[in-house]
C-alpha cells in the first residue's frame, strides 16, 4: 500500500522541518513494514512538501502512525503548518521501471 502526505509550511519553518525529516528519516524507513520513503518538493510552491511511502499492508501503516517514531515527528512539526496536512492511501495496480536494457512490470491484483 502506497501512502501520500501533502505537508505545507509556514515559510520560515521549511528548513526546520527538513532538519527534522533527515533526523528521523532512518528511523522511518527501517519501521517494521515500511518497504520505502520518499521526501518530495513541490515544484511550484517551495513550502508544499509530499512524502510517499510504501507499506507492507494498512496494519503495518497505523502501527507506524501508532508508534513513538511516528509521534514525535508529527508533535514536533504540526505547529509548522500554514494549512491542515491532506493524506491518502493506495494500493497498487501497476509499477513499471525503466531499467537500462529491460523494462520491468508489475501487475497487481488481476
Amino acid at each position: 500500500m502506497y501512502r501520500i502526505v501533502r505537508l505545507q509550511f509556514q515559510p520560515e519553518h521549511c528548513s526546520s522541518f527538513l532538519a527534522a525529516f533527515d533526523e528521523r528519516r532512518v528511523r522511518v524507513v527501517g519501521f517494521p513494514g515500511c518497504h520505502s520513503l520518499k521526501l518530495l518538493h513541490d515544484a511550484e510552491n517551495p513550502c508544499v512538501f509530499y512524502t510517499f511511502s510504501c507499506w507492507e499492508n494498512a496494519e503495518a501503516l497505523e502501527k507506524y502512525r501508532g508508534s513513538e517514531v511516528f509521534q514525535s515527528l508529527w508533535s514536533l512539526i504540526k505547529p509548522w503548518f500554514s494549512e491542515k496536512a491532506k493524506a491518502w492511501s493506495m494500493n497498487p495496480i501497476y509499477e513499471g521501471e525503466n531499467i537500462p536494457g529491460e523494462i520491468q512490470e508489475l501487475f497487481f491484483n488481476r
